[in-house]
């Protein structure tokens, strides 16, 4: 078994665990595969009820990911289709935020949505990262000040930080980027908020140092990549073979929520990988290429 963990990378993903009858006891994401997944073999010293699981145990799978927001998604995708007997949570703990921005004359911003509106952005796991990427590009980017109902505190503030309404379409255009992950725009947003943070630091402002800190993580959170779940209701299945083993994945309604993987040849798998989308493909080979390592 520990052989098989140490073919695991150190990766973002989602491991599962199954029994000698092939039955799914588990299902966890990682940070790092390779380490989280070793840990239950190594210290489970404060989760007495995973420690009787782990004798069950008879084989490990995982999917590498491109983010850790993306392996968050797909855990709770794949709970909230069946929960082995082993998890306690279905949908994990995060709740689904979108962003909504306005860009209008008026009340220009930023806000955070529970249900989605035409032209949002997401979704979101974690309501209070959501919020905190909204402060931290409120910070840089403040379009909030560019409205015509501001009141007088707003006005001062808007003073303060050398924005008037003309300002409103350049600001409002340079968070369009930003959330759509636009590298140039990325970069100059994260430049931005370390350098604001490093100000504090320096003038030690150590509370505001650290707000802004979780500002930068909470951005970097919800424009990691990810397409585990989407906006658009789309309907797809995805394969990757390798070795002699077949991995699919079922997208429904936007979401991926099923994950199995079989033995097949590769004149029976042609019809699977032939329907696969080319924005899938790294995604299902990658995983096919990890599921025939892990089986050796």
């Amino acid at each position: 078994m520990l052989d098989g963990v140490r073919r695991l990378p150190y990766a973002p993903g989602v491991y599962r665990f199954r029994d000698a009858a092939g039955k799914v006891l588990y299902i966890g994401r990682a940070s790092q595969l390779r380490a989280r997944v070793a840990s239950y073999w190594s210290d489970l010293r404060d989760r007495p009820r995973l420690r009787r699981m782990v004798p069950l145990v008879a084989a490990v799978e995982a999917v590498v990911c491109d983010s850790v927001h993306e392996a968050a998604w797909l855990e709770r995708n794949l709970l909230g289709r069946r929960k082995p007997r082993w998890n306690r949570a279905r949908d994990g703990q995060e709740s689904t935020v979108h962003i909504g921005l306005d860009d209008g004359p008026h009340t220009p911003g930023l806000r955070i949505l529970y249900v989605p509106k035409p032209g949002c952005f997401g979704p979101y796991l974690g309501g209070a990262r959501g919020r905190n990427a909204v402060s931290g590009l409120h910070r840089i980017r403040p379009l909030a000040y560019t409205g015509a109902r501001l009141t007088g505190a707003e006005r001062d503030m808007a003073t303060a930080r050398g924005v008037t309404p003309g300002d409103r379409d350049a600001l409002a255009a340079s968070i369009r980027a930003i959330l759509r992950r636009e590298p140039a725009e990325l970069d100059r947003a994260r430049t931005d908020l370390v350098a604001l943070r490093e100000k504090a630091s320096a003038n030690l402002s150590f509370e505001l140092a650290a707000e802004i800190h979780e500002e930068l993580a909470a951005l970097d959170w919800i424009v990691s990549p990810q397409r585990i779940a989407t906006l658009e209701p789309q309907e797809l299945r995805a394969a990757g073979w390798a070795g002699g083993l077949l991995v699919l994945f079922r997208v429904r309604a936007g979401r991926l929520d099923e994950w199995t993987q079989r033995p097949s040849t590769p004149e029976r798998a042609k019809r699977y990988l032939a329907e696969t989308p080319d924005a899938w493909r790294d995604f299902a080979d990658r995983a096919a290429e990890l599921a025939v390592s892990l089986q050796q």
